[in-house]
């Protein structure tokens, strides 16, 4: 029994223990490999590169393009010609304006619309009562008041001529004072007649002499202000027959003629409708005599001057007038043909024309394209040599046409530029155009 236990416990000491689960699970350590950790921050690296080549949001510096999107135009050096092209609408050269000069009823129309006018030719009559009672009115007051002006030219002509009979009155006595102081010296001397009788008749000499030079001062003084009054009076009068004869004329401008010959339009009254002073009837159009008008962006608005030339289908031009309001951004002019006009133009027909600014110069020319509203002439986009890359640079542009723009500075003669649109490249520096 003893050797028993003791090979049991011989065996207990050379078997291995068992061994739990939680004695298998151990940790492995490998070897450090650095050159994967650095593959993954490049590769990391690249995506961000990546998104800030494609997206221009990302850092608004470069966008990626594809060619057929833009267009691209050579700088040439070629004639430049000062021209807007515009679109003009053809109108009367002369309109005048059919106006009631007073107010009244339509009694009568003689002519209807559209129709063709002598001048002086009745056009419709109209009937205002309250009108003709008022200058009847006019007339009697008009008529008292030149009677009146009458009369009293009457009473200054006759105090003149009472003036003159007192002076031919008193110079008669003085003659005949004078005669008899004569005679009295002569018989005072023989003592026929007394001293006291003498100088009675010197008295009264002296007193006629003084008399007729207060009656001729009185006579100078009155004729001057007679001359005043009179000159008065006559501007007085005149101004009130002139006011009889303008409230006749407007009770005859109820008769409502043609000032001048010519095309009627506008004219749209019917018999019994009451017309206010100063409404509108309608108008006289020249015939056969027409302008253009034409709208021009106020851009042009320091260049465009009257005498300026302009050219359509062969037709010469030129600006008869500017009218300087800008309305949504466009001022209006009135071209007149020069010479002869073509012969089937129409009340209402468009035409396009060339309207010149300026004379033709050698210069440095770009395809007018729609960059220009985006930059407005300060920078372009130009190409590279191997056409994949276009860089921003600033650019100073002159005059522009509907075809080509100035070139100033900035750009050289055979660069490309890409001419079209820049609505999406205000914040970009740098275009890469491919595939």
């Amino acid at each position: 029994m003893q050797k028993l236990s003791a090979i049991q416990d011989a065996s207990k000491q050379t078997s291995p223990k068992a061994v739990s689960g939680a004695g298998m699970d151990r940790k492995v350590s490998q070897p450090a490999k650095p050159w994967k950790r650095w593959l993954l921050w490049g590769g990391a690296g690249l995506v961000v590169g990546l998104l800030v080549y494609i997206m221009p949001g990302f850092s608004g510096k470069t966008l990626s393009v594809n060619p057929e999107r833009v267009m691209v135009s050579s700088v040439t050096r070629g004639t430049y010609e000062d021209f807007i092209p515009l679109r003009a609408r053809v109108t009367p050269a002369k309109t005048l304006y059919l106006d009631a000069i007073e107010g009244g009823r339509v009694e009568r129309i003689l002519v209807e619309g559209g129709a063709m006018l002598e001048a002086g030719q009745l056009i419709v009559e109209l009937s205002n009562a309250s009108l003709q009672l008022s200058v009847l009115g006019n007339e009697a007051r008009v008529a008292e008041q030149l009677n009146n002006i009458r009369s009293i030219e009457l009473n200054l002509e006759q105090n003149r001529l009472q003036h003159k009979r007192d002076i031919v009155d008193i110079e008669y006595q003085i003659k005949l004072l004078q005669r008899k102081l004569q005679r009295e010296a002569q018989l005072l001397n023989t003592q026929a007649i007394s001293q006291s009788q003498h100088d009675d008749t010197r008295d009264t000499l002296r007193w006629y002499e003084q008399r007729l030079l207060l009656t001729r001062e009185s006579q100078q003084s009155d004729a001057r202000m007679q001359e005043e009054q009179l000159a008065f009076l006559k501007t007085s009068g005149a101004r009130l027959e002139h006011n009889l004869e303008l409230s006749r004329q407007n009770l005859a401008n109820m008769n409502v003629r043609a000032p001048v010959a010519g095309k009627l339009s506008g004219f749209d009254v019917e018999v019994g409708q009451s017309i206010g002073r100063g409404e509108r009837l309608g108008q006289i159009d020249t015939p056969d005599d027409y302008k253009l008008t034409a709208q021009i962006d106020e851009f042009y608005l320091s260049r465009v001057a009257p005498g300026q030339n302009a050219q359509v289908d062969g037709y010469q031009l030129q600006i008869s007038k500017i009218y300087p309001q800008v309305s949504n951004g466009q001022f209006e002019v009135d071209l007149s043909f020069v010479g002869q006009q073509p012969a089937a133009i129409r009340r209402g027909q468009t035409m396009q024309l060339k309207l010149t600014l300026g004379d033709a110069s050698q210069a440095l020319l770009i395809p007018n394209g729609a960059f220009y509203q985006e930059t407005g002439g300060n920078w372009v986009f130009v190409l590279k040599e191997d056409g994949t890359q276009a860089e921003r640079r600033n650019v100073r542009m002159g005059r522009r046409n509907n075809n080509f723009i100035e070139v100033l500075d900035g750009l050289s003669e055979g660069e490309r530029v890409v001419t079209s649109s820049y609505s999406q490249y205000r914040d970009i520096q740098q275009l890469n155009i491919n595939n």
